[in-house]
């Protein structure tokens, strides 16, 4: 590699400073025009869940509206903003179309999505082919008040936590034990970027998990007192009907 090219290799904004990225291409549009351009993605597929969901059963609850635009801002966020990662790793610091423009921006806080790092890589695909089309299942299922929703939720949840916590734990550890950032070092690009974007699936996913679990155990106490209760009763009756009643339109369906 001659000095010509080497020198343009690291003439980039990102860090480290020493990552080589020949092919960078500055964006062409500005920070607010890509940001009014997502936002309006973003709040339409998130939107469109939400009417399919109450269109499908129309006394959903506010909460159960909540979930699903979470759950739908994921799908369309796994599925095609990080699919667009995986199929354009290599060329992404080049290209000019709104997703590599916005990949471009957020990698001022984390340069590993334009130098195909290997852990991206493999925890992006896992994302895209795995957790996208789970909540997308996780919207239709909460839209039916179907009860798989509630383990689909809390393996999600799980795996979203997951995933943050080697997120961050993975560029930490490599910048306080071998001094390399992936991150500039402006508040904008490391708290807000870095941090505070990535924040929503350590709480929200924390939320509903939690919530998922309390109604699980709610449900399994009450099925359970319930048992308890009809136990109490064939003990003092000495009356075990009730275990092998049939409802009246299911005999006639046997004879």
């Amino acid at each position: 590699m001659n000095n010509s090219t080497g020198t343009a290799a690291f003439a980039h904004p990102y860090y480290p400073v020493t990552a080589a990225l020949p092919h960078y291409v500055a964006n062409k549009t500005s920070v607010f025009s890509l940001l009014v351009f997502f936002g309006s993605i973003i709040c339409s597929v998130v939107f469109a869940a939400v009417v399919g969901a109450r269109s499908a059963y129309p006394q959903l609850a506010a909460s159960d509206q909540l979930t699903v635009a979470w759950f739908a801002l994921c799908g369309f966020l796994h599925c095609f903003f990080e699919g667009y990662f995986i199929l354009n790793h290599r060329r992404l610091a080049g290209d000019q179309s709104l997703f590599g423009q916005l990949w471009k921006e957020y990698a001022l806080s984390d340069s590993r999505y334009l130098t195909s790092d290997p852990f991206m890589l493999c925890v992006e695909s896992f994302t895209v082919l795995v957790w996208g089309p789970l909540c997308w299942a996780i919207v239709i299922t909460t839209a039916k008040r179907d009860q798989l929703r509630y383990p689909l939720q809390i393996i999600m949840s799980i795996g979203h936590l997951y995933g943050v916590v080697l997120y961050y734990s993975t560029s930490l550890i490599e910048f306080y034990s071998n001094g390399v950032s992936h991150s500039r070092p402006e508040f904008l690009y490391f708290w807000v970027y870095y941090i505070g974007l990535n924040a929503p699936w350590v709480v929200v996913p924390a939320i509903i998990l939690y919530q998922t679990t309390i109604h699980i155990k709610k449900n399994l106490t009450d099925r359970a007192d319930v048992v308890a209760k009809l136990n109490k009763i064939d003990g003092i009756m000495g009356d075990k009907s009730w275990q092998t009643y049939v409802p009246k339109d299911d005999k006639k369906k046997t004879k």
